[in-house]
This record gives structure tokens, C-alpha cells and sequence, in this order.
């Protein structure tokens, strides 16, 4: 992550959270945004990876009018949309709800072909303590490993996988401990498989970064389970060191923007008894090299 100050901006003011990860952006209304302001947000984006606001309003309109500043919008393939517009999904957990979706680390949908490119969360309801988000630096994990071990794994590809999806039981069990719901269509399917490179290469930045995470990674490209486990546990574990990570505490109007490309999340589950609504877009990305 470059380290970028105010000096560098016009229009807006960036404070970085972390000097691994995340900044605060103040000084924008995203549902009045030109596109002068949104271009300096865009530059903060890709220098800090995730960003963050305060204080803001969005209508349901203008949550999916910014998000399609990014690209277009990803209806997504596993849970029950807000009704009436399925672009933008309800992350909820009701006081009496026991588990919640993402209370693992992950980067969104990367089962897909073509994995998102990021996400805009917006926080209408937080619990009075708990429920923030954990970000970790992918490029910062993949730099933090030697150049034999890079090499490695450059040339190594991994199979994502939707793959809880896979067992109806289990997925039927999920849906009686969450309030964001799988969809009955998404249970009846097959799980999806796509393989992406290990270390993938940032479109817009160039940079390199580790792309396996827990909840969606299965195994290397024709290797099996057992064989891929060992080192898949370490690139979890690598990917996720304190060192290159933030934590955002939410309040009523914050929004989060992470590029999915080289950021992993984790949604904390601590708030029990609380309610916590938010709703999300997502933006269509393209296939990793």
C-alpha cells in the first residue's frame, strides 16, 4: 500500500486506519458525488484497498447508482435478495439469530468465473457493541513470503468452490441459525467450480497478491484435498497475520468499499442478542490472471 496523504487529494480527506490496510474517507456525500470527487475515491480505493465513510444517507436508488460507478452489479448466486431489487442483498441478524453470514475470512464469490470486483456495504442498524469488520492486505501476504516460496506459488492454480451448497442438509441448517437466507433455487443446484491462480495479478494496479481463502477454496488444481490441505493452511494463516490487517466499528450511515481482488473480510459474531442490518451491493469483476 502506498503511503498517501491528504497533500494528494482536492476534494476529499483520507486518514489511513492502518498502515497495513483501510482508510477513512471524509468530506463526500455518496449520494451526490461528481465525478471528480468519485475519481479521487476511486485513487484511494486502489491505494488503500478498502475504504470508509461516515455519516451517510443512502436510498436504495443511490446505494446501486454509486456501486455502478464501479462496474455492474452482481445479483448474488446464494442468498435471498431485497425484494424488489435484487441487486442489493439484506446482510442481517436479527437479536435472535445464533450465527451470522461471513463470520469467516473470505474474499466474496470467488467460486464464480468471474469473482467480484468489490463490495459497498451501508450500515442501517449496529448493535449498541460488537459487530465490526476485520480487512486483511492480500499483496502484503503475498510480499511477506521469500522469493523461493513466491515462485512456488506462481505457478499454482486452486479450485474454488461453492461447494456447502453442496450438502442440503447442512445448507437447510445454516438457514435456521441466520437471518440472510440461502435461496431454495441456489440449494437446488450443483456446487460450482472454477480454478483461479494462487497469486493473482490486480487488473488496474498490477500488483500481485495471494487469492485462496477459507470459506471458498477446496484444493490446488489437480492435486486432492488431502494434498492441497498443508499448504492451503499456511496461506490461510499467512494471509491473515494481524500485521496486515484493520478493524472498522460500524455506526448508523457507515459505508465500507473493499476491493475483493486483493482484500480478504471477516464479519465478527459478537453482538448476540443485538440486531445488525445492512445492505449490500456488489460489483462484477473479471476472471483472475
Amino acid at each position: 500500500m502506498n503511503d498517501m496523504g491528504d497533500s494528494c487529494y482536492q476534494l476529499i480527506k483520507v486518514r489511513p486506519l492502518s498502515s497495513a490496510v483501510g482508510a477513512e474517507i471524509s468530506g463526500v456525500d455518496l449520494a451526490d458525488c461528481d465525478d471528480a470527487t468519485f475519481s479521487e475515491i476511486h485513487r484511494a480505493f486502489l491505494d488503500h484497498h478498502v475504504v470508509f465513510f461516515r455519516d451517510q444517507a443512502l436510498s436504495l436508488e443511490s446505494h446501486k447508482s454509486f456501486g455502478r460507478r464501479f462496474g455492474t452489479l452482481n445479483v448474488h448466486p446464494q442468498y435471498v435478495p431485497l425484494e424488489g431489487h435484487p441487486e442489493i442483498l439484506p446482510i442481517v441478524k436479527e437479536a435472535d439469530a445464533e450465527h451470522n453470514i461471513g463470520g469467516v475470512w473470505h474474499s466474496d464469490i470467488t467460486f464464480l468465473e468471474r469473482p467480484a470486483l468489490g463490495s459497498i456495504l451501508y450500515a442501517i442498524d449496529v448493535p449498541a457493541v460488537g459487530g465490526d469488520t476485520l480487512f486483511a492486505n492480500q499483496e502484503l501476504a503475498f510480499e511477506g513470503l521469500s522469493s523461493g516460496f513466491q515462485q512456488l506459488l506462481n505457478g499454482l492454480r486452486a479450485v474454488h468452490s461453492d461447494h456447502t451448497l453442496s450438502d442440503r442438509v447442512e445448507a437447510e441448517k445454516r438457514n435456521m441459525t441466520r437471518s440472510t437466507k440461502l435461496s431454495e433455487e441456489a440449494m437446488c443446484k450443483p456446487a460450482v467450480e472454477n480454478p483461479h491462480p494462487v497469486v493473482r495479478t490486480h487488473p488496474e494496479t498490477g500488483r500481485k497478491s495471494l487469492f485462496v481463502n477459507r470459506a471458498f477454496t477446496v484444493r490446488f488444481e489437480n492435486m486432492t484435498v488431502a494434498e492441497s490441505d498443508p499448504l492451503l493452511e499456511f496461506l490461510y494463516e499467512q494471509a491473515t497475520r494481524p500485521e496486515f490487517t484493520c478493524r472498522f466499528h460500524w455506526e448508523k450511515g457507515s459505508v465500507a468499499i473493499w476491493d475483493n481482488r486483493c482484500v480478504q473480510h471477516y464479519a465478527l459474531n459478537d453482538y448476540h442478542g443485538q440486531r445488525r442490518y445492512m445492505h449490500r451491493v456488489t460489483v462484477n469483476g473479471d476472471r483472475p490472471i
